[in-house]
């Protein structure tokens, strides 16, 4: 699918990777809708990028906000024909630790922003997708998911954030099987360790140890790479149905 011309929503736009995937589609010609709950991120970035993006703040667990923002979009622009979900927790937490068991209630608090949040984005943009005119290779649509390599192999203390982004691994192929049908591509990538801010409030002693189990290169990954293999994905229409892992061969470490 070219990209010039396109309506996106980003969720998580306001910051890290999602943030960089608003640059990088309203560079390329894109209208550009960002959901995101950080209303002075989001709207600091909008007005920056000028009238191609707008800022919708958005709680993406909850389906009506979700709903209403997929509405403004397609009020401004006419339609969705992709959608990037960036938006994501990576609480850390043992199940038994010296403090106690796990809190069920912040487990699920992850389950909810990262797989269910990411359904709901899927579910809505989609509805609008299947209406679109289809191209010459009848493509309506891209669905882009953000998964981790904690979904393959995570960390003591990963056990919430690796089984959601394992979940969104594993709908990425049955997602993409049924909306074949509707000329709608499904894709997931698995970032190893980006230099976003879920990593930023680490100190830096820990961000030093983390950048030593990269191999190549040895470094932490850039939003922008990122973005890059989001547009390549848009761009490219046999890639579907697939998870990425964009990790620099990284595979983590028990802990």
């Amino acid at each position: 699918m070219e990209i010039k011309g396109t309506v996106a929503v980003v969720t998580g736009g306001a910051s890290g990777l999602g943030e960089a995937s608003v640059r990088q589609l309203a560079a390329e010609g894109a209208k550009v809708s960002i959901l995101d709950f950080d209303e002075t991120r989001g709207s600091r970035v909008a007005a920056e990028l000028g009238d191609a993006v707008i800022f919708c703040k958005t709680d993406v667990t909850n389906e009506k906000a979700v709903q209403e923002a997929i509405d403004r979009t397609v009020d401004s622009w006419g339609t969705v024909h992709i959608a990037i979900n960036c938006a994501g927790v990576g609480t850390p937490a043992k199940v038994l630790s010296k403090r106690g068991s796990i809190s069920i209630e912040e487990f699920n608090r992850v389950i909810q922003i990262n797989l269910v949040g990411t359904m709901i984005v899927i579910k809505l943009a989609a509805e609008k997708m299947v209406n679109n005119t289809p191209n010459e290779d009848g493509e309506k649509g891209v669905v882009i998911n953000t998964a981790s390599v904690a979904a393959f192999d995570g960390q003591i203390g990963q056990a919430a954030y690796s089984s959601s982004k394992a979940a969104v691994v594993g709908m990425t192929l049955p997602i993409a099987r049924e909306f074949a049908d509707y000329g709608i591509r499904v894709v997931t990538i698995a970032p190893g360790l980006f230099d976003t801010p879920m990593l930023a409030g680490l100190p830096e002693k820990a961000r030093e140890s983390l950048i030593k189990m990269v191999p190549f290169p040895k470094r932490l990954g850039r939003p922008y790479e990122y973005a890059q293999l989001a547009k390549h994905i848009v761009e490219n229409p046999v890639l579907n149905g697939e998870t990425i892992r964009l990790d620099q061969a990284i595979r983590m470490a028990a802990r």
